[in-house]
């Protein structure tokens, strides 16, 4: 029989342990359980502050070599990590999905993360992401090998439309979404040039929208050539973030009448970093500069956050976060599901951490 009494950590691995369906050591899983439970008290991924946090007997110190250790030298299989993530999507598929790109800088070294991410609501939860020592654009190859690793993972129904920004543009990448019939609303630079396949006409993009007033949208019902490969394209005249109105345009693989609406969800992927960094998880406070350590860290914040946000979902179902007057949620559900954990935590209630962890064996 036995008699070793529960405690949080053991609750939880008990859940992962399940999840990862005995494809990641124990002791590696234990160590992801700690690591989790702390992230979620002390909502830093500075390794100091976490291993104090530690829900263990060893010393801190003893704790803070165990993460580093772990964060050195353990080879985390990332497929099952964005499996785990998909199975908790609180929605079911077909998924829009948003690729885009975050940094930041430490001392001199640039820390640079492309993320494929399903958008949801207000929020976007990452799936796959790949980090890079360097600064600038992802290439064209980066963004294929994500895209082909999602299909391989999920399968290519899944899919429904793909978002992103006009850094993620060029020939072979979207003659490689048009190759794969993967349908998707990419924002181009205003001064592309467009041929008209017809009459090989070739003009501005902006020269196609001119016209627009601000709030105005227009599609193109015929399919053009932007970069040598053919597409639709619409526009639009937004307010870009200094209130100045400029015009938007977008390629589509089809229905370019949907994409100034499908477009404005790209955002929420914005949302997703905020979360991992400032309001939620302050990722930006490590010192790690290793792509390869940055990465394994950056896994564990990703089951927290989507951990957190499934919860933050169940309460504001149980009970709403209120509406302040400007019609915002006084409190995001992010927030609201790291709160909730973090006062089941610090009341030691193992049963209700309990129905928390469900979420996770449930998958």
């Amino acid at each position: 029989m036995n008699t070793k009494a529960e405690t949080k950590s053991s609750i939880l691995f008990k859940a992962l342990d399940k999840v990862f369906d005995k494809k990641i050591n124990k002791a590696r899983v234990k160590l992801i359980a700690l690591f989790i439970i702390a992230l979620n008290q002390v909502r830093t991924v500075g390794f100091e502050k976490l291993s104090i946090a530690f829900e263990h007997s060893a010393k801190k110190d003893s704790s803070l070599r165990r993460i580093q250790r772990f964060i050195a030298s353990f080879d985390l299989q990332y497929d099952l990590v964005a499996k785990l993530v998909f199975t908790l999507l609180p929605t079911e598929p077909p998924y829009r999905l948003s690729l885009d790109r975050t940094n930041w800088k430490f001392g001199s070294k640039d820390i640079n993360i492309l993320v494929l991410a399903v958008v949801y609501k207000s929020i976007a939860f990452p799936i796959l992401f790949k980090v890079e020592p360097k600064a600038g654009n992802s290439s064209t190859q980066q963004r294929i090998n994500i895209m082909n690793n999602y299909i391989k993972l999920f399968g290519i129904d899944t899919i429904d439309c793909l978002l992103a920004d006009r850094e993620f543009i060029g020939e072979k990448w979207i003659g490689y979404l048009n190759l794969n019939h993967i349908k998707y609303h990419i924002r181009v630079r205003n001064n592309f040039w467009v041929i008209m396949p017809g009459t090989g006409r070739r003009i501005k993009a902006s020269w196609l929208f001119n016209q627009l007033k601000v709030n105005q949208f227009k599609f193109h019902e015929n399919i053009v050539m932007v970069n040598n490969v053919l597409c639709y394209i619409s526009g639009s005249k937004v307010f870009d973030k200094e209130g100045k109105p400029e015009l938007q345009i977008i390629i589509s693989f089809n229905n370019p009448q949907r994409a100034n609406t499908l477009y404005k969800e790209r955002w929420q992927i914005e949302s997703a970093f905020k979360a991992l960094k400032s309001s939620g998880f302050n990722l930006e406070d490590t010192h790690l500069t290793e792509p390869d350590r940055v990465q394994k860290l950056l896994a564990l914040v990703i089951i927290a956050f989507t951990w957190a946000y499934v919860i933050g979902i169940e309460q504001d179902i149980i009970s709403p976060v209120k509406t302040k007057k400007h019609g915002r949620k006084a409190k995001s559900i992010i927030i609201y599901g790291l709160d909730y954990i973090s006062n089941v935590l610090f009341n030691n209630d193992l049963n209700k951490f309990k129905e928390c962890c469900e979420f996770l064996s449930c998958t």
